[in-house]
């Protein structure tokens, strides 16, 4: 995994929480959170945090009582992530998922939102959180599926194709889609130790006020941005992309705004 595809910094993070998250993290927190929710935990970790979208989900459902430990690798997510959560308190803790700083057996519950097809060691990862997990306890994951069923992200893709076909950027197919296959992701967290898992995929539809918004999220709220503004691409790379993808994003834009569909896997492994 190259460095560019965990890159989160300065202006990054306050452009994804402000149209990216909406745009296609949110749905998947109102539908992961309620599921942490059910084993009723007392101790939750939660991994690649982000700005917070999954963090202020639980943060609502959950008793206060409820101790909740949101991590992530980029302490500029985290500072936003802090801004937003209210209403009960939430420790706040920049960590690597391939080396968690807890002890054994610590959590009743570990969550993951679209961050394990990061690590640059699935196993390692998933047996770090199954490390940390008490017996019984659950691991609950968000993993996109294919690309080709996320058609805001695919359109991106095809357009960068277009745009640079000689060395076109490969942020979307490296990272956030690399990681899409059911029995892959089962293969991994057995191998990390989970005795059962179960994986459902989840079609929701992405929404943003306008086609516009949703190019803005894209691409200047996510690494793809860190990719584009490399010297390899020219000055205007990230500009003329945001371009050409805002104007076919129309496509998906109607009275109510823009709404595409997306597909990705919730996955929750026991150890």
């Amino acid at each position: 995994m190259s460095e560019v595809d965990k890159t989160f910094t300065g202006s990054i993070a306050e452009v994804y929480e402000t149209y990216f998250v909406p745009l296609i993290f949110a749905p998947y927190a109102r539908d992961l959170a309620p599921r942490v929710a059910a084993a009723s935990p007392q101790r939750v970790l939660e991994i690649a945090a982000g700005t917070g979208v999954v963090t202020r989900a639980l943060r609502a459902l959950l008793p206060p009582s409820v101790e909740i430990v949101a991590t992530d690798l980029n302490q500029a997510m985290l500072d936003v992530a802090a801004k937003t959560v209210t209403g009960g308190t939430v420790e706040w803790r920049q960590a690597d998922a391939m080396a968690l700083p807890f002890a054994d057996a610590s959590f009743d519950a570990v969550v993951c939102q679209f961050g394990a097809m990061f690590f640059p060691d699935k196993v390692k990862g998933n047996s770090e959180a199954h490390r940390v997990l008490r017996d019984g306890g659950h691991y609950l994951l968000a993993i996109w599926d294919d690309i080709a069923r996320n058609r805001l992200s695919n359109l991106a893709h095809e357009t960068m194709q277009g745009l640079f076909p000689d060395n076109p950027p490969m942020f979307m197919k490296r990272g956030p889609f690399s990681y899409h296959d059911p029995e892959w992701i089962e293969r991994d967290l057995t191998a990390a130790g989970f005795h059962s898992v179960a994986i459902d995929t989840v079609e929701l539809a992405s929404r943003s006020a306008s086609a516009a918004d949703a190019a803005k999220g894209l691409c200047y709220g996510s690494p793809m941005r860190v990719e584009l503004e490399l010297e390899d691409y020219g000055p205007d790379a990230l500009d003329r992309t945001f371009e050409q993808v805002a104007r076919a994003a129309r496509q998906f834009e109607g009275p109510n705004g823009f709404e595409a569909p997306m597909t990705a896997h919730v996955v929750t492994a026991t150890k």
